[in-house]
């Protein structure tokens, strides 16, 4: 059991990916990021996909920022941990495939 998280371009390429155990709670950090409560099953996903859009990946990272952030900027935490390096990584590549897409399609399994 654990949390596989992906994201897909239209092609149906695997563009992001995110691995969390089931008793991680950063797993329930990234469901919250992108207002994807519905898709976790507590100990995995429970399968769903969804479609966001640009304007729900850049609120994603916004959010994101607030809670660690920017990993950038001189007051950001430019040590992230894997998890809060793993999360980042998975929002920036979903906004990058919605910027040129209009939309990115994400797996919670």
């Amino acid at each position: 059991m654990g949390h596989d998280i992906s994201g897909f371009n239209k092609a149906g390429k695997e563009i992001a990916y995110a691995r969390f155990s089931m008793g991680n709670y950063n797993a329930h950090i990234l469901y919250s990021l992108l207002d994807a409560d519905q898709y976790n099953g507590g100990v995995s996903g429970i399968g769903g996909t969804a479609a966001f859009s640009v304007k729900q990946m850049e609120k994603a990272l916004d959010t994101y920022n607030q809670l660690f952030g920017k990993p950038d900027s001189p007051s950001g935490n430019n040590n992230l941990h894997g998890d809060q390096k793993q999360i980042l990584n998975f929002i920036q590549n979903c906004l990058a495939t919605a910027k040129k897409e209009e939309k990115v399609r994400v797996c919670f399994c």
